[in-house]
């Protein structure tokens, strides 16, 4: 693997991070598998592009682009506890609408954001290269949002949130509005992968409604992946756990990708496939590991 590459696969590990960061809060501590992720994303991205060719400041598009995605998480959860509709069936609806809806946002399939101002473009005007300085931005806001999530899951709402998941019949017995608590989480885990698609949106040049496409199998991995290499119980540490994830996740990718075994190599078609398997070895791992204990 060349320097570029391995550049490269840290900063898409890291760019997504935010994204896996929110995927875990429903997958992992709510318990609840929300495939709106597919949408929020390139959601974001919309959101960001529309208003930074609008001559909106970049670091202030973010935070509408974090309202469209908190929105859309709500209506899963909405759907979902609200509606009674099944939470997979629930997030599947909203991801399919969001499709829609974001090229009604963009006016067209994508926008380019070449030659306009990003978040990157201070670094940029440092002369500091393009991939390190995309590391930094990206770095940046995983520890910030590393700092939030592990702040907010100390606050009596944080704890709600982790007793909704591991047992709602017993936390609703105590008086807590469990409905509230989905709908709020659905929506914070949505407005962060929602700010992961404006960032990437930005350091990739454009917006696309497809960019979303097996965003929540990447997240999936990525958390698999992290809490395979590295094993916690304590929340905290398994926020910063499925961030390292995401980066291995990607380095795991850029590798296979570089592969050349007797002329046979991967392609971007094979991208799926690479991740499918990952994702078996890395659920596997663990079994094997109690099989030889005992």
């Amino acid at each position: 693997m060349t320097l570029y590459a391995l550049s490269g696969a840290l900063s898409l590990g890291l760019g997504y991070g935010l994204m896996v960061l929110g995927v875990y809060i429903t997958f992992r501590i709510l318990d609840f598998p929300d495939l709106t992720v597919d949408g929020s994303l390139p959601l974001g991205a919309a959101v960001s592009a529309v208003l930074i060719t609008k001559g909106w400041d970049p670091f202030l598009s973010l935070l509408p682009a974090a309202g469209a995605g908190f929105l859309a998480g709500m209506v899963t959860g909405a759907l979902s506890t609200k509606l009674r509709i099944l939470n997979l069936l629930a997030s599947i609806i909203t991801m399919t609408a969001l499709y829609s809806i974001n090229i009604r946002i963009m006016g067209r399939p994508n926008i380019s954001l070449i030659s306009l101002p990003t978040v990157f473009s201070p670094l940029g005007r440092l002369d500091i290269p393009t991939i390190i300085s995309s590391n930094i931005v990206f770095l940046s806001f995983i520890l910030f949002a590393v700092a939030l999530l592990s702040w907010l899951m100390r606050t009596e709402y944080g704890q709600a949130l982790v007793a909704t998941g591991d047992n709602p019949r017993m936390i609703k017995s105590l008086g807590v509005n469990t409905n509230f608590t989905i709908i709020t989480g659905v929506g914070i885990s949505n407005a962060m992968v929602a700010v992961s698609g404006a960032l990437i949106a930005q350091n990739q040049g454009s917006a696309d409604v497809s960019s979303g496409i097996g965003t929540i199998v990447a997240g999936l991995a990525s958390i698999v992946v992290g809490e395979t290499l590295f094993p916690s119980s304590r929340v905290g540490t398994a926020i910063i756990a499925v961030v390292l994830g995401s980066v291995v996740y990607r380095l795991v990718i850029a590798l296979a990708m570089g592969l050349n075994l007797g002329g046979f190599s991967f392609t971007a078609s094979d991208l799926q496939l690479i991740t499918a398997t990952l994702v078996v070895v890395a659920l596997v791992l663990p079994m094997l590991r109690k099989k030889g204990a005992r």
